[in-house]
């Protein structure tokens, strides 16, 4: 059973509060059970809010914990003032001393884009997830010299999901392309690669870890038998040794490790957060 219940309320989406308070939760070893509450954008719902976390309280015998990113400070008075649960105010704590330090006022936007429709960011953001999504699995060589960073590997490495959190959560343009047997065979990268080396990162993985992969895909077939996931691992880990092409095994790496490390290696000029 959890311990305790966590609420995450936010006038905006609320991705700030439920990062930042995850990233705290998991310094400590205990159960919770998540609530999230976003757009409170108006009084009214910060008194429903602030009902929901009391009733809460009063049933558990404890108080819950809150994790607030609220920029509204008509929204924001309200929890304050009548919330029983334990607070933790995100911009308080972090934007207002950053405002007497710099001295200057804080945008007080709620949210990461306050208006996605004009923000350039945004919109440099969706134009890398179409583009990865264009370049995914090899699909297609067109326009791969726009690529930020091209993903190569055996099938199921973990290509396809580091090139989507990449352009998501960075704005890079990923690219990703398979090795398969017929570039074994030649002993060279794919033709269409060869132009881009510069911006080549390599994944590979534990061929036990593969073999269970592919088995959840196609069980009991060769393509995830044991045996050909060492052949195939093998000979693309050699191949990247020969064309000198920087790599990591994902095997026991978070997507957020994986991207991290190739952020270092790549570093791209285009950068967004």
């Amino acid at each position: 059973m959890p311990n305790r219940t966590v609420f995450f309320i936010s006038d905006g989406t609320g991705i700030t509060a439920e990062t930042f308070g995850n990233a705290i939760l998991a310094q400590f070893e205990t159960e919770v059970r998540r609530v999230r509450l976003p757009f409170l954008d108006s009084v009214d719902k910060a008194h429903q809010a602030v009902r929901q976390i009391n009733h809460t309280a009063e049933v558990e015998g404890r108080r819950p914990l809150v994790f607030a990113t609220v920029v509204n400070m008509e929204v924001l008075a309200v929890v304050k003032a009548h919330c029983t649960g334990m607070m933790l105010d995100m911009f308080g704590t972090f934007v207002e001393p950053l405002e007497d330090e710099l001295g200057i006022k804080s945008n007080h936007r709620v949210g990461r884009f306050s208006d996605a429709s004009k923000s350039k960011e945004y919109n440099d953001r969706i134009e890398a997830i179409n583009f990865s999504l264009m370049h995914d699995d090899g699909q297609s060589h067109r326009d791969l010299a726009g690529s930020d960073v091209i993903l190569v590997g055996v099938s199921r490495s973990g290509k396809t999901p580091t090139s989507l959190y990449l352009a998501m959560q960075h704005g890079l343009k990923a690219s990703n392309y398979p090795l398969i047997p017929e570039d074994f065979d030649r002993r060279k990268l794919p033709p269409a690669l060869v132009p881009h080396r510069k911006k080549i990162f390599g994944l590979t993985i534990a061929p036990e870890r593969l073999s269970e992969i592919r088995n959840e895909r196609r069980p009991n077939s060769r393509y995830a038998s044991l045996e050909n996931c060492r052949a195939e691992v093998n000979e693309a880990e050699a191949m990247m040794r020969r064309e000198g092409i920087r790599w990591l095994s994902t095997t026991t790496k978070s997507i957020e490790e994986i991207a991290t490390t190739i952020l270092q290696e790549i570093r791209p000029e285009r950068l967004a957060y």
